[in-house]
């Protein structure tokens, strides 16, 4: 990590934070690790921040942020690499991860020069004859961005771009797990231009965490994490507005009369991508009666080809979690499933941080596997007889991101899309699939705002109503 993208932290406490690759346990790199007692040095750089970034015109904002594109592109392998190296995902995951940022920055770019509002028709409405105006967007002010690690370069892009976009500045606060793509892509914002304030990067643990969402001059918390540390945000937050992506427990429905070979490669590549440590990830695999045992023996087949190691070789498609502890949660949960009566299908392998492809079946509705997030490359299967039941099935859960559905008869196909609570459904995708410019969020609880870079631009301004009133 350059010198000059640790050096934009303030340094008020001597502890680091150390970057351990997932896969072999090397240190990548190291980054101050702050607590509470950074805040007022971090909020007194905020707020000059939320100066400088009011001050940016449309075009200039537009212009760092294609600039920004452009540098991550110069340096994408580089860029591809540090997600390799400190978030464990393979090499060819880490580069589409990479064009989806700069694809990311793009879309923020052009959002700062369209959306600045519009004409209010005044003379529409009885009484207002003599009025007329308009409404503009204006920035929120400072906006505290806390990140994941399982996308640790476009998911803070998502933050960072939109926000930028409208005017804000921020305090990022990326994982600690993984920091390090974070503080790069800030240092490429600030290359492009960005005034040195706009962007505060925070790293460090919970307590820092805790604090910044306490301080009463953020306008609005951006978090992508777990449900309970969004339910302990929400509660210590105050009136701010908030916008949350807490995870899933996506289903996917297979129908008889699906393409069964491009069935089964997409919800492979659904259920396993990124080691499965992914929110629209498919988890629960409900497939027609009539076509199960065909799709199940197709699906072990392909789950076991798959290559797990190092994610540095280009040939590796699964490599390590985030951590050998979160190998081995998995691996717990799934053997408490075991022992509750599931069959094992392939899987349920673990070498420090890497856990090999896991397919079960038999499962009980009442185990963890099925009624919470795994968030690991483990995947069930089970066969349903009638779509009634399988709809039932697929929204029995309490929060809801991504739905899969495959069918070639498009009439059950938009019947089965309007049933299916969920923030999307991709009908013959996986629940994995994700454009950067549509709205992303989840259904029922847990459901604040929406990602996707319009949307969050939006969810990051507010309108401001000018009305003239022509009396003469």
């Amino acid at each position: 990590m350059s010198v000059a993208s640790i050096a934009s932290i303030p340094r008020v406490e001597t502890r680091q934070i150390d970057v351990f690759s997932p896969f072999d346990g090397r240190l990548v790199g190291s980054v101050p690790c702050l607590d509470a007692s950074a805040v007022p040095a971090l909020l007194e750089r905020a707020r000059i921040g939320v100066l400088e970034s009011a001050a940016l015109p449309r075009h200039l904002r537009a212009s760092i942020l294609e600039e920004a594109a452009r540098r991550v592109a110069l340096e994408s392998e580089a860029f591809a690499r540090l997600i390799v190296a400190e978030a464990g995902k393979t090499l060819r995951q880490a580069e589409k991860e990479v064009k989806r940022c700069i694809n990311t920055l793009k879309l923020s770019a052009e959002e700062a020069r369209r959306n600045a509002g519009e004409v209010i028709p005044f003379d529409a409405y009885e009484g207002s004859e003599s009025r007329q105006g308009w409404f503009t967007r204006e920035p929120l002010g400072l906006i505290v961005a806390i990140t994941p690690y399982n996308d640790p370069l476009n998911l803070v892009a998502h933050k960072l771009g939109p926000a930028i976009a409208g005017g804000n500045a921020l305090i990022l606060k990326p994982s600690e797990l993984a920091p390090l793509s974070a503080l790069k892509l800030v240092e490429c914002l600030l290359q492009a231009g960005l005034p040195p304030n706009v962007v505060t990067p925070a790293t460090g643990g919970v307590e820092l965490g805790r604090a910044l969402v306490a301080i009463r001059e953020v306008r609005m918390i951006s978090f992508t994490g777990g449900f309970a540390t969004g339910e302990a945000i929400a509660h210590s937050a105050g009136l701010k507005k908030l916008a949350m992506d807490l995870g899933g427990n996506a289903p996917v429905l297979v129908l008889e009369d699906c393409d069964l070979e491009s069935t089964v490669e997409s919800c492979v590549s659904g259920a396993f991508w990124a080691a499965g440590q992914n929110c629209i990830g498919t988890q629960r695999i409900l497939v027609q009666r009539s076509l199960y045992e065909d799709f199940r023996d197709r699906f072990v087949c392909q789950a076991r080809a798959l290559v797990v190691g190092d994610p540095d070789l280009r040939a590796t498609d699964v490599g390590p979690m985030i951590s050998e502890q979160a190998a081995r949660n998995t691996e717990h949960w799934v053997n408490e499933a075991l022992g509750e009566g599931a069959t094992l299908l392939c899987g349920n392998h673990r070498q420090g941080a890497s856990y090999a492809p896991t397919v079960l079946e038999d499962v009980r509705h009442s185990s963890k596997v099925w009624q919470q997030e795994v968030f690991a490359p483990v995947v069930i299967l089970e066969p349903f007889d009638h779509l009634d039941d399988a709809v039932a099935l697929a929204n029995a859960t309490e929060y809801s991101l991504h739905a899969g559905l495959f069918t070639q008869d498009i009439a059950k196909a938009l019947k089965l899309a309007r049933q299916i609570e969920a923030g999307g459904v991709m009908i013959n995708d996986s629940s994995d699939y994700r454009f950067d410019a549509m709205p992303f969020g989840g259904f029922k609880y847990g459901s604040l705002g929406r990602e996707g870079v319009r949307f969050a631009y939006e969810d990051m301004t507010q309108p401001k109503v000018v009305c003239i009133n022509d009396v003469g």
